[in-house]
């Protein structure tokens, strides 16, 4: 599976984070920034979300005859599209269920194949700008900044976990619905 950024932009304000993390001075900048994309791909991995749009591209190989596919990664829109490539060839026999589980639906076409390998494309995330993400994972994001900002060396790496908010959250996430 590959994630490719619509934008240049991150999940946060940097300010914002900041402040939350008690920074006031501009040297640990670009510490903290690293961290904070830290905690957003914590976020998005642990709850198989984008928190900013992305093109998602997953390949299966040697797929099930199922009436439909459960795509890895959400939330995905209403109305939104998705390419398919079925052994090489274009394929459009199938409807996009948007959501925060998004959900191929094969029509009768599908299951006059026997495909090999599918490769699905489309786009998942809450939107463009920090302002798009849900405030509660937007917390999530920044209290996890702050463990690790909080929790650099010495620490051990048994020290170091997930925060509150992102034990809870993104997995209350997994279920959102738009």
């Amino acid at each position: 599976m590959y994630r490719t950024a619509i934008g240049t932009g991150l999940p946060y304000n940097l300010d914002s984070l900041k402040s939350h993390i008690r920074v006031n001075e501009t040297s640990d900048d670009v510490a903290i920034r690293y961290i904070g994309e830290t905690a957003a791909a914590e976020i998005e991995q642990f709850a198989q979300i984008a928190l900013l749009t992305q093109t998602i591209r997953v390949t299966i190989f040697d797929p099930c005859s199922e009436s439909g596919l459960t795509l890895p990664i959400g939330p995905v829109g209403k109305g939104a599209t998705a390419t398919i490539i079925i052994d090489g060839e274009v394929f459009t026999a199938f409807e996009l269920v948007g959501g925060h589980r998004p959900y191929i639906r094969w029509h009768t076409a599908y299951h006059d194949l026997n495909p090999s390998r599918i490769t699905v494309e489309y786009q998942a995330g809450f939107g463009v700008t920090p302002d798009d993400i849900p405030p509660d994972l937007a917390h999530a994001l920044m209290d996890q900044a702050a463990l690790h900002y909080d929790g650099r060396p010495p620490l051990d790496a048994k020290s170091l976990t997930a925060s509150p908010h992102v034990a809870r959250v993104p997995a209350r996430s997994r279920g959102r619905q738009l």
